[in-house]
């Protein structure tokens, strides 16, 4: 390995630990940001081919919470899943569900709960919301079902005292691979049955060892 690889290698590894750091100190969400922040406070800002993947980054994340957040970082994990899927249970009829950090465990302090619903129509989860009294707000974001770019609502609202960041979908895009961006990879996600298993999961008492 030539002495400029072996340099780029060890920035890129000092970018992803630091914004790893910067993602669960300052509850940052954003790969993007945090990297940006992370090169400019280590002043490689211009070192452009030595930025770390987004995998990189999250590696390093779950060692620093293991590390240094190992009480907290579950318990918030577990208390916004909690309220996922009691948002997804209200809203089972438009076929919901979680996808971002919050599925992945990595949502930092002020995470926003991502939800994707697949209704017949839009107004539909709005009549829902209205209906119950609910405020939200409305805007559009570009998403990707396979290659097709997609124009997608989506609702922002707070639901038991998280932010909910629910992405509208026509109906025919549930069976496909969805993405932010055309050459991003597939949004994972998970149903209600699945979230309910984390839960469940998460709040089972441990096993009694005896010696």
């Amino acid at each position: 390995m030539s002495r400029r690889n072996t340099r780029h290698n060890g920035i890129r590894a000092r970018i992803a630990a630091t914004a790893a750091r910067i993602m669960a100190e300052d509850g940052i969400d954003d790969f993007a940001l945090a990297k940006r922040k992370a090169a400019r406070r280590l002043g490689a800002d211009e070192e452009r081919q030595a930025l770390p993947t987004n995998d990189e980054i999250e590696a390093e994340l779950h060692v620093y919470r293991g590390l240094y957040q190992a009480e907290e970082h579950p318990l918030r994990i577990a208390e916004l899943r909690r309220i996922a899927l009691d948002a997804m249970r209200a809203l089972a009829r438009f076929h919901p569900y979680l996808a971002g950090p919050v599925l992945r465990g990595i949502a930092g302090r002020y995470a926003e709960i991502d939800l994707q619903l697949f209704p017949e129509s839009a107004k539909e989860v709005e009549l829902f919301l209205l209906d119950r009294s609910i405020a939200y707000a409305a805007s559009d974001v570009r998403r990707y079902a396979g290659d097709r770019p997609r124009s997608v609502t989506l609702l922002t609202l707070s639901w038991q005292g998280a932010q909910l960041r629910v992405s509208v979908f026509d109906p025919r895009d549930e069976r496909l691979a969805l993405k932010t961006s055309q050459a991003g990879r597939t949004i994972e996600r998970a149903g209600i049955a699945e979230v309910a298993a984390l839960v469940e999961g998460e709040h089972a008492p441990s096993a009694d060892v005896t010696p």
